[in-house]
């Protein structure tokens, strides 16, 4: 039935229930915008399929081809050890590609406003409104200096300024950002989670945003992620499209 490589999400994972609620959520809208392509879901931790089960099930099937995608905003640990890891333990049999990580890209930037939107921020709000970009967090220094470079790109779009925050692992907290945007003057503050998943580093950007003006949900299914995780699809399976037409 799929003549094209299984697109197998790889997701993080959590005791939380929402967090793998939300993935399924997501990964049924990818399907819904490519019926011609099979896509799977494996986590890394905590929630089932794991991505060795889903690797393994899907070789029993007589698959050959998988694409990886990695569920992951920033290119930090889990995309550069953990997930190359797991699938250097996959099946002989499977010719895996593993895709980009999602960001940054300006899909996510519009997935960002639209969550910003419904939370009801209005157009003629943006000029006088400062934005917390509110990430997890990350030891890694190169994902850190890509949630800042975000924060100075999207600050060019008319807000009033952009702050990166982050809940775990590095500073500034969420709470520390919305004050700094206060004393800078921002008639209004939004939180902006830049987190796919609902979860604990979530919830505690979500504390971290209470003096807020404006807390906008997390990513989720938004229509924008779901092309975003379609354009690293046929990115990865690319050099193998232009072979063939070679």
């Amino acid at each position: 039935m799929y003549d094209k490589p299984v697109l197998l999400v790889i997701a993080h994972g959590s005791r939380d229930p929402r967090h793998a609620a939300t993935v399924h959520a997501l990964v049924r809208r990818v399907r819904s915008l490519r019926p011609g392509v099979r896509v799977e879901t494996g986590f890394l931790d905590f929630n089932v399929p794991s991505v060795h089960g889903a690797l393994e099930s899907l070789a029993a099937e007589g698959v050959r081809d998988v694409v990886a995608l990695p569920l992951l905003l920033t290119r930090a640990f889990h995309a550069k050890a953990d997930i190359p890891a797991v699938l250097r333990d996959a099946p002989a049999r499977l010719r895996i590609r593993q895709a980009e990580v999602l960001g940054p890209s300006p899909l996510l930037l519009a997935a960002l406003e639209r969550r910003l939107s419904e939370a009801g921020l209005r157009p003629a709000d943006k000029s006088s409104t400062g934005v917390v970009l509110a990430s997890a967090g990350s030891t890694d220094p190169e994902a850190i200096a890509v949630i800042a470079g975000i924060a100075r790109e999207w600050r060019h779009t008319g807000w009033c300024a952009v702050r990166p925050a982050f809940a775990s692992a590095s500073l500034p907290r969420t709470e520390d950002a919305v004050r700094e945007l206060r004393a800078l003057g921002c008639s209004k503050v939004a939180v902006a989670p830049y987190v796919l998943a609902p979860g604990f580093l979530p919830d505690r950007i979500a504390r971290g945003a209470a003096d807020a003006d404006v807390l906008a949900d997390v990513l989720g299914p938004a229509p924008e992620v779901a092309r975003l995780l379609l354009k690293r699809y046929d990115a990865a399976r690319a050099p193998r499209l232009a072979a063939v037409g070679a």
